[in-house]
């Protein structure tokens, strides 16, 4: 079982601070374990007796009953039976509780949803709530808005490349070939084949994922045009497009006609259901963000290349994904950076180019900008790489990440050069 100390560390830190903890991420990811053995366990070691903890998941059968929040509310607090003792309530898969009718007021009038349980719960003085999901429209934004910002989010990712490499049984050399190409899905991980690996990534978009988009936001026969969409997404990683390019796309290669606006609702479910995540662009220089073209990323690289059945392993591209979400594991703030400048073309007009930098990153009052290079090995290419990264007129930290394993360096430039895997597996690379 792998330790997840980043996720624990936070859980710990928040415990009893009178706030409901919301544990978000793609299902599969490891939010149950994280709560119900982990977690549990290090209650269980501080002292706690097993009867305050009152855990139920709401995606086992055996629990249906209790997606009506009104029989989850009472059974909760059946087990709150003594007010001298601590009761730590967690509940999983939480976005599966259905919104009803208030049996006690008249038809049309106000519903009950799994906030008010939360919300009723959080005012019993020894009870501390954790609640799990994996849709971040439902959860996010109703724990700011109905929670009175009296919720916690904590956001558990696939496992990183520092988490798969620590636990990796082969040879530490072919860690970082095994985690860009089957991704850090744990169950994944423990698989040895490759078709033990394949089938489980491909039967979890089968399964769960489509069959939840489906269902939460209530598609019908639209399931191709999903598969078809999140094969596309996959295709493009790391490459700008929008919703209009994408219609395009069913339009000519598949012969279907779709709206963009379709596209941007399809894009959103995923999103909300952590499956892909979406870069925006960011003028540097004007420092205004560009609403169009984005570049979407999978929140796994296994999940990705599973789509597409292993054909395309571009390890420029992949890189460049696992990159990103580390970025964003680390809490971080990652947009794709846009450099404009001015030059003359063969005939000596002036003209206006825009250059890539791959992730401008914020947190706090810190800055970084970040190029991931599959190699720097050419000098032409080393150019290229660094050229927007030249026309950024501040002082903060430029970085290239490229593939090869080398001792960090810095150029004339003042940019540093280290190596994607020293990049991954050191948590203060950035400091």
């Amino acid at each position: 079982m792998y330790p997840r100390k980043q996720y624990m560390d936070k859980l710990i830190a928040k415990k009893d601070n009178g706030r409901v903890k919301v544990i978000t991420g793609l299902r599969r990811s490891g939010k149950s374990v994280l709560l119900f053995d982990l977690y549990r366990k290090y209650l269980l070691q501080d002292g706690i007796a097993d009867d305050q903890i009152i855990a139920i998941a709401l995606d086992e059968l055996a629990n249906a009953k209790y997606r009506n929040p009104i029989e989850l509310d009472s059974f909760i607090r059946s087990k709150i039976i003594d007010s001298s003792k601590n009761y730590y309530v967690f509940i999983d898969e939480i976005q599966m509780v259905s919104e009803i009718p208030n049996p006690y007021v008249g038809v049309g009038q106000a519903s009950i949803s799994f906030i008010d349980v939360v919300l009723g719960l959080m005012k019993v003085h020894n009870v501390d709530v954790y609640v799990t999901g994996s849709n971040s429209k439902m959860l996010s934004s109703d724990i700011i808005t109905q929670f009175r910002d009296r919720g916690d989010e904590i956001m558990v990712h696939p496992l990183s490349f520092a988490e798969f490499y620590e636990s990796y049984k082969g040879d530490k050399r072919g860690a970082w070939q095994d985690y860009y190409t089957y991704g850090g899905m744990p169950v994944a991980t423990t698989l040895e084949s490759h078709e033990e690996k394949s089938r489980y990534l491909k039967n979890l978009f089968e399964q769960t994922y489509i069959k939840d988009v489906l269902e939460r936001n209530n598609i019908a026969n639209e399931k191709e045009i999903l598969e078809i969409l999140l094969d596309i997404l996959a295709s493009g990683i790391g490459s700008l497009t929008n919703p209009a390019k994408l219609s395009n796309t069913f339009k000519t290669e598949r012969q279907i006609s779709i709206g963009s606006n379709t596209i941007d609702n399809y894009i959103s479910y995923f999103c909300d259901a952590f499956l892909i995540q979406k870069a925006v662009r960011y003028d540097v220089k004007g420092k205004k963000y560009i609403k169009t073209p984005s570049k979407y990323y999978y929140s796994d690289p296994g999940l990705r290349n599973a789509r597409l059945g292993f054909r395309q392993l571009e390890e420029t591209h992949l890189m460049e994904n696992v990159l990103y979400n580390d970025l964003i594991r680390r809490d971080m703030d990652v947009d794709v950076g846009v450099v404009e400048y001015n030059t003359k073309d063969s005939d000596g007009k002036s003209i206006r180019k825009q250059l890539e930098v791959d992730f401008v990153v914020n947190k706090g009052n810190d800055r970084y900008y970040i190029q991931s290079a599959l190699s720097i090995a050419d000098p032409e290419k080393k150019e290229q790489e660094i050229a927007s990264l030249l026309r950024i007129p501040d002082s903060f930290k430029k970085i290239v990440v490229v593939k090869d394993y080398l001792k960090p360096w810095y150029d004339e430039h003042g940019i540093q050069y280290i190596g994607i895997e020293q990049f991954l597996l050191d948590e203060n690379v950035l400091s």
